[in-house]
């Protein structure tokens, strides 16, 4: 049946993280998912606790990711794990990933793709060979504001792009709290478990990838600034990139953890000979229209107006007033993945619309960008740094 549920499993995601339930929810919003099994903690003990709590038999409920995908393949085939989704540490996503394809598992992970550049690499190879779906959990651009900014871009209400200003700041890292316990920051500031990115591996790639998604442009040179600025962090926990596009535009990219009470600033502009559009995460509803000579304009989101383009509308459940925001978001591109999978599964090709969520070639990008703002942003003699394939 084509609309029968996908049949998820999970790696991560347990109790004393954040973003594991945030996934959850997220993926069964639209009642196209259900979690039927999981290793949610590398402690046996907390997975157990976890997959009780999430209403998992025990049988289902794993110690570790090897057992849980060891245990699946003898289930039948109508019983068994369709995709899974993995939540873990950068360190730990390769090897889960790769585990699920060679299985005929699709797959969602959390952003960056992997530890390293080679290693998604060999994902994306895999994800072509076996013809299976990978989904990159680059959240900011399952906003309809952001489907709506994209489409104007593209539909030449803009003119031709000149330049992008996009910035992240949060400041929760603003001191050594990776020291304590009872928090999320010890592995994001450890290179052995996050890579050899901190704040911009976290959410650089996000202000990154918005400004390529809006554009549809790429970033070609990188001319950046890392640093560190809370005492003893062996990772940046800020940084700022001059990036050239294609097309000859000019961007901007500013990142911070440490710009001390800010929660979650994600802002982008983008200008054009004839008008720019800006977006705010804290206000994710509202979109900003400027023109030279006119008064600026205030687009809001939502179901009931027919101002806003078939991508927004695609991605919008409410009439406007009615406020959507990040778990909405992070359904949106669970509902565009599940859709896909099923069309797949029923032998039908998936519409563009369907299609519309990061994919494996994002997740190599991401790894690009973070190789190059690194190479470059470390570095006092190499600043104007080529694109690292």
């Amino acid at each position: 049946m084509k609309n029968k549920k996908l049949r998820m499993g999970m790696v991560g995601g347990g109790l004393t993280g954040f973003i594991g339930a945030i996934h959850l929810r997220a993926a069964i919003m639209e009642n196209r998912a259900e979690l039927v099994c999981g290793c949610f903690s590398s402690r046996p003990e907390m997975s157990k606790e976890s997959g009780r709590f999430y209403g998992l038999p025990d049988e289902r409920i794993y110690d570790t990711y090897h057992e849980m995908f060891e245990k699946e393949m003898a289930l039948p085939a109508d019983e068994r794990m369709e995709f899974v989704v993995i939540v873990t540490p950068n360190k730990w996503h390769f090897e889960p990933a790769m585990m699920a394809l060679e299985r005929g598992m699709h797959v969602v992970l959390d952003k960056p793709m992997t530890f390293s550049l080679e290693e998604a690499k060999a994902l994306e190879q895999k994800v072509k060979d076996t013809g299976l779906e990978l989904a990159l959990t680059h959240v900011y651009t399952g906003y309809p504001a952001v489907k709506e900014m994209k489409a104007r871009i593209a539909a030449g209400e803009l003119g031709s792009v000149r330049r992008v200003y996009v910035e992240y700041p949060q400041g929760w890292l603003s001191e050594r709290i990776e020291l304590q316990s009872g928090n999320n920051a010890g592995w994001r500031t450890d290179p052995d478990l996050s890579g050899k990115a901190g704040c911009m591996g976290d959410i650089g790639t996000h202000a990154w990838h918005i400004t390529e998604y809006v554009t549809g442009l790429k970033v070609e040179e990188v001319c950046a600034e890392l640093n560190t600025f809370v005492p003893g962090r062996p990772i940046d926990d800020d940084g700022t990139a001059m990036m050239r596009m294609e097309q000859g535009v000019k961007a901007l990219l500013a990142a911070s953890q440490i710009a001390s009470g800010i929660a979650n600033g994600l802002k982008i502009r983008v200008y054009g000979e004839k008008g720019g559009l800006q977006w705010g995460h804290e206000d994710p509803n509202r979109l900003y229209l400027t023109k030279s000579g006119a008064p600026e304009q205030i687009l809001h989101v939502g179901g009931n107006h027919s101002y806003m383009g078939m991508e927004a509308m695609w991605n919008t459940r409410t009439p406007a007033g009615h406020p959507e925001g990040f778990i909405e978001a992070f359904a949106n591109i669970y509902r565009n993945f599940t859709l896909t999978v099923m069309a797949r599964r029923a032998g039908e090709e998936p519409t563009p619309e369907m299609l519309d969520f990061p994919n494996a070639r994002d997740g190599v990008r991401g790894m690009q960008f973070i190789e190059t703002v690194v190479k470059s942003g470390w570095s006092d003699s190499e600043k104007w740094t080529k694109w690292v394939e």
